[in-house]
């Protein structure tokens, strides 16, 4: 710089801002759900109540949404309730298809979605259900 002269200040560098969304690199997703029917009339066992699941699959996405890996981790004939595993991918999938499934033997039914979560840990206790004495 010649003597005299003013030095050109650097500017700082302008503020970039990015943003990200990140989908869940979990494998799986597990949904706890419960199955009403309409009226007291017989109840699925596991076998029928997985069944169930993958005829709505079915019904909905044909034959290669039947093909989606679900498992049925707990069900308890009780009070129809169950808890699923599905691959990550098709999580929608069975969501739609258990949400527009709206028979059982020729009985009502709707399929209840309570919860779901990548995380199995997750699903282990609902505040809405705590009982506090």
């Amino acid at each position: 710089a010649r003597p005299g002269s003013r030095m050109a200040r650097a500017e700082p560098p302008t503020a970039t801002f990015e943003r990200r969304v990140l989908r869940s690199a979990a494998e799986h997703h597990y949904l706890r759900v419960r199955l009403e029917l309409s009226d007291g009339g017989a109840r699925p066992n596991v076998a029928q109540f997985k069944q169930l699941v993958v005829s709505a699959l079915r019904e909905l996405h044909g034959e290669v949404g039947a093909a989606l890996p679900v498992d049925v981790l707990t069900y308890e004939e009780k009070t129809l309730s169950a808890i699923l595993r599905v691959v990550s991918s098709g999580l929608v999938k069975l969501w739609s298809a258990l949400t527009l499934l709206g028979f059982y033997q020729n009985r009502r039914c709707a399929f209840r979605v309570l919860q779901t979560s990548p995380f199995l840990l997750a699903l282990a206790g609902n505040s809405r259900e705590l009982v506090l004495d």
